[in-house]
């Protein structure tokens, strides 16, 4: 069953006026959206967009007859394609959605075995086993370690060149096996192919090259005291948005010297600290516990 992570945070932190005009990234299966125009009157708008053609269906469906909503079956990427004119908030919601994980047939899942598919977007790509059947082990490596920060990349990608000269590696539950059997040192309290999992899914999908051209345009499209608001769910999506904000919160300096505070072109300022999910909530939903919240507002 699919729980929205940090629900009502995230929208009281995007949502500050009813008339206002919102986007949410990354629908999943709508709890966000639905909360956000639930807050919107007439004169209110949502832009809901999903790579995933699931999500896709299930926003229409949702919103049928919502003039407010309008449904888009896209990347975050390309979100400022979509946006005609400054909007009052954006949110993104990084990372798998529950459906995701829990359809075996996405492949996902070290849980359940099912294809090593692994794409966001069906319709587009090559799947997590075309890749693993055609990379370099020199590559493979670079993914485990870069992505999944896995000290056993080495030990794993040489396990995966070899294994494939004899069987193709198109399961889960085999590439599971695979890394398992090459990892020495077992962490506790996880299971041995959390990381690598993690590592191929990011590389096939390019969220971390995703999530930056997103952000390279938002402070575009916000409206001045328009919000951004960002849920991640590991380090390496957390540093790039909070780079991003430190940054175009420090601004631009201007060439001439020496300067005033004012004459520094600022984008964004933080607003509060990174907010967590408490402890009912991660009673409740064990993915919360690592999502961290990051919200900027526009100057």
């Amino acid at each position: 069953m699919h729980q929205t992570v940090l629900l009502h945070e995230a929208v009281d932190a995007l949502v500050t006026k009813p008339d206002g005009r919102y986007v949410d990234c990354t629908y999943g299966r709508g709890g966000h959206s639905q909360a956000i125009t639930n807050r919107l009157d007439a004169k209110g708008s949502l832009l809901a967009m999903d790579k995933d053609s699931d999500a896709v269906v299930d926003a229409s469906t949702r919103f049928a007859g919502d003039d407010r909503v309008t449904v888009v079956h896209d990347s975050f990427k390309n979100v400022a394609q979509h946006v005609a004119k400054p909007v009052d908030g954006i949110l993104l919601d990084l990372g798998v959605s529950s459906p995701q994980l829990d359809s075996a047939g996405r492949g996902f899942s070290f849980m359940a075995d099912g294809p090593l598919d692994m794409r966001m977007d069906t319709d587009h790509g090559i799947t997590a086993g075309e890749w693993l059947e055609s990379a370099e082990e020199s590559e493979i490596v670079r993914v485990l370690r870069t992505y999944g920060e896995e000290r056993f990349a080495k030990r794993i990608a040489r396990s995966i060149v070899e294994v494939r000269q004899t069987q193709k590696i198109d399961r889960t539950k085999f590439l599971v096996e695979i890394v398992e059997a090459a990892i020495p040192v077992k962490e506790k309290n996880k299971h041995p192919a959390t990381r690598s999992f993690q590592a191929i899914r990011i590389h096939i999908n390019q969220e971390l090259e995703e999530l930056k051209e997103c952000l390279a345009d938002v402070v575009d499209l916000l409206a001045s005291g328009g919000r951004l608001v960002v849920i991640s769910f590991h380090s390496l999506e957390d540093r790039i948005v909070k780079r991003f904000i430190r940054d175009m919160a420090r601004g631009t300096l201007p060439a001439k010297l020496p300067i005033f505070d004012r004459d520094v072109a600022r984008s964004l300022k933080p607003i509060g600290k990174a907010v967590r999910a408490g402890q009912d909530e991660i009673a409740h939903n064990r993915r919360s516990r690592s999502a961290i919240m990051r919200i900027a507002e526009k100057l």
